[in-house]
């Protein structure tokens, strides 16, 4: 079948990579893709938000079935244009319509979503800028540390978390009254810290039933040992050592199946991915978000752990055919660590030569932020490769990862040297 792959960075080349192995797949079209999608399929120059540019794609190239990799071509409701285009009825699409989209898209439609269907979350309240000065006197009888996020899309960047009342203020007033991550935080959500440790979960679902994907661990901050700004992520562990199967199970019962049945009973369809952020707060998880996509740099952790066909897992999805899949999983171990540009995830610059071997063997390394400019395959974004390291365990993966970045450089390129460390110190691993 003629496959469109939606989406530029390094989720959607390790997407890529993986369909592309599937005999299913007659040819694979990538809008826009980068550098490293082009080594594995045909790169289309029509941006994932270029809804109408989609479409035409989709008549005259022929296509099957559309795989949505980022957010925002399904917030803003790509999945509904091309169900309503004459002539496309035949497509398969894998990502939810506008409505679905909301899970990801609002983040006060998530949070009430998750609390009228007794979803385990975290207590939190919404405030506008007309509501500044009753979310400043709500501020003051908050536990510290306080969450700040923006309840629309800020790639991954609209989470602050305060250690003190006066800089959780601060905060919220740049966020609502000076408008710090745009539209996005015109609603900015107060919510209540949980501690303990991250785990994102994530399922293909078509709207009745799901197949549960491997988990991961992601890292956020820019800085070693979780220190500086979140960025979308600087790199992931696959499988979670703590995410045994007495943790997965209240995932499943508590969490995931209350998720699609709330869909269900809200009439809203879903066919596609759902990304659970979950904490795990003494062995009991919590939703932190949802996401209606899969998560980057996770992706690049746990698409290479999926033995199965996974173009045989996207049109039973995409046919609401879910009920009778299964998929293989491979024991082993998948570090992911991202290489980025100086700056990330302030200011960075462009257009950087990068020197060394990207091909995808023996150790995995996708590309995010690339474009080829001539024989030169150079910088195009903040993050810019993802090294996937594959062993028999933590330490063994990480070694491989690190091993491939070595041969890797870029004018100001930076990594965390510390990804999955932390599973080791504490014994899980």
């Amino acid at each position: 079948m003629n496959i469109l792959l939606i989406g530029n960075g390094g989720r959607e080349h390790a997407l890529a990579w993986k369909i592309r192995q599937s005999p299913l797949t007659q040819s694979l079209l990538i809008a826009p893709g980068n550098a490293g999608t082009a080594q594995v399929g045909e790169n289309i120059p029509v941006k994932s938000d270029d809804l109408a540019g989609i479409a035409r794609i989709c008549r005259e190239r022929k296509v099957d079935m559309v795989v949505v990799g980022p957010e925002v071509p399904l917030v803003i409701g790509l999945r509904d244009l091309l169900e309503a285009e004459p002539g496309l009825g035949h497509l398969r699409i894998v990502g939810p319509g506008r409505s679905g989209a909301r899970l990801e898209g609002s983040k006060d439609f998530s949070k009430q979503f998750m609390l009228r269907h007794g979803i385990h979350t975290a207590k939190a309240r919404t405030f506008t800028e007309s509501q500044l000065d009753a979310g400043m006197q709500y501020l003051e009888g908050c536990r510290l540390p306080i969450v700040l996020k923006a309840d629309g899309l800020a790639a991954g960047k609209g989470v602050i978390i305060c250690s003190e009342h006066d800089e959780a203020k601060r905060a919220l007033r740049e966020m609502l009254a000076d408008h710090l991550f745009g539209d996005a935080s015109a609603r900015v959500l107060v919510e209540e810290f949980l501690p303990g440790i991250e785990v994102s979960v994530f399922v293909i679902t078509d709207g009745h039933d799901y197949v549960l994907l491997p988990e991961a661990k992601d890292y956020k901050r820019v800085g070693e040992s979780d220190e500086g700004p979140n960025t979308g992520g600087m790199g992931a562990v696959s499988p979670v050592p703590f995410a045994n199967d007495a943790f997965m199970e209240k995932v499943r019962t508590r969490i995931i199946e209350p998720t699609i049945a709330g869909l269900q009973r809200e009439n809203i369809p879903y066919r596609g991915f759902i990304f659970f952020g979950l904490m795990n707060v003494g062995g009991e998880p919590y939703v932190i978000e949802y996401n209606c996509r899969l998560g980057d740099p996770e992706t690049e952790a746990i698409i290479p752990r999926i033995e199965s066909d996974l173009v045989e897992l996207l049109v039973a999805c995409g046919e609401g055919k879910l009920k009778d899949q299964r998929i293989r999983i491979t024991p082993q171990t998948a570090v992911t660590v991202m290489m980025v540009s100086g700056g990330y995830p302030g200011d960075y610059l462009k257009g950087k030569v990068i020197a060394g071997s990207l091909q995808l063997n023996p150790t995995l390394l996708f590309q995010a932020g690339t474009k080829a400019t001539g024989t030169d395959v150079v910088t195009d974004g903040g993050r810019v490769l993802a090294a996937t390291g594959m062993g028999n365990g933590i330490m063994e993966a990480r070694d491989r990862a690190y091993a491939a970045l070595s041969g890797i450089s870029f004018e100001q390129a930076y990594f965390r040297r510390d990804i999955g460390v932390d599973l080791l110190q504490t014994g899980k691993s």
